[in-house]
């Protein structure tokens, strides 16, 4: 690779950084407009009462969450435009990436679909559920464009730990859909108290209710629409899985340090830990504190930030060079 196509390689892992900064400002917006009950501030899209700004809106705060949260994602179109386009103009040259920045705008273009379907449908909890997932997915797919790939060679140990890896970034995925559906169905404050659930370790819950995903259209989500019993069948689930998911992530992230031999992935091993550490931590507090929205929003964000922190390990574990295939042999270098 010459000079010339590294520094336009490294300028575009830059602007993607900036694009993962941007994705995650979005993700932290939405939480908040959820928790706001501002999912319906703007009854329709992309405007709002017909306008660019709320100045028609009858609620003009929950409006203003909402346009915010729009403008701001708005700007990180703009800058996945600029990466399609550069990346797209710069294809021969060698390390820049084409098809993870076609599969990140074609993600965009569905996140466009899934919000306009949010405030049509009525926040409806797949729908909003779904939109979740897109922002997750775009930052992390901007947030793998910007990290810059490691080349060494990896010992028999690292590449070992690879199939438990995807393991538990299957089992983070299905703890972050959890995620989602307690918040969309507003199940968050079905548990005031921790660690049991209404002063019980087994509340009456019901399960068939709570994970029911379509009913039906015109029905208006906002508030929730489940009974008391479903909610908490909802939160405690997402309870056992965050128990579930940290247990993994931290064994993990204790394993990937134990055994690497590169001091990037010894890191990312330690950065997962105290992740997940930091996501438990928010989680306990905000019912501890009764359910504040600077905690709650803080949550989310840690979500996110447990993400980024999955990805980066991911990343770390591939690295661009091959395997040793004994963790004591030296590659000549």
């Amino acid at each position: 690779m010459s000079v010339n196509e590294q520094q336009r390689v490294q300028l575009f892992r830059r602007l993607a950084l900036i694009g993962t900064v941007l994705a995650a400002i979005v993700v932290v917006l939405g939480a908040w407009v959820r928790l706001t009950n501002a999912g319906l501030g703007c009854p329709d899209w992309p405007g709002c009462y017909g306008h660019v700004y709320p100045t028609a809106a009858p609620a003009a705060g929950k409006a203003w969450h909402e346009m915010i949260h729009r403008y701001v994602a708005g700007t990180l179109v703009f800058v996945i435009v600029v990466l399609l386009a550069w990346a797209v103009a710069r294809r021969k040259d060698r390390g820049q990436p084409l098809i993870p920045v076609a599969l990140l705008f074609l993600m965009v273009f569905l996140q466009a679909l899934l919000g306009a379907l949010t405030v049509t449908m009525l926040v409806t909890p797949p729908i909003v559920t779904a939109h979740l997932f897109g922002g997750l997915t775009t930052l992390s797919l901007l947030w793998w464009l910007a990290i810059t790939p490691e080349r060494r060679w990896s010992s028999a140990a690292e590449a070992g730990l690879r199939p438990f890896a995807l393991v538990a970034f299957g089992v983070l995925i299905g703890q972050i859909f959890l995620g989602g559906w307690t918040s969309t169905n507003y199940a968050a404050i079905a548990c005031p108290d921790f660690p049991t659930c209404q002063r019980s370790w087994w509340p009456p819950m019901d399960f068939h209710d709570a994970f029911v995903l379509w009913r039906g259209l015109g029905v208006n989500y906002e508030g929730g629409v489940l009974a008391n019993s479903a909610r908490v069948a909802i939160h405690v689930t997402h309870r056992i899985g965050a128990a579930i998911t940290g247990l993994t992530l931290i064994f993990l992230g204790l394993a990937v340090w134990a055994r690497a031999t590169s001091l990037r992935l010894k890191q990312a091993g330690l950065i997962l830990v105290a992740a997940v550490l930091l996501q438990i931590s928010l989680g306990i507090a905000t019912v501890h504190f009764g359910f504040p929205l600077p905690v709650a929003t803080l949550h989310n964000a840690g979500a996110a930030l447990l993400l980024l922190a999955m990805v980066w390990l991911v990343r770390a574990l591939w690295p661009a060079v091959g395997v040793v295939p004994f963790a004591h042999v030296n590659r000549p270098q």
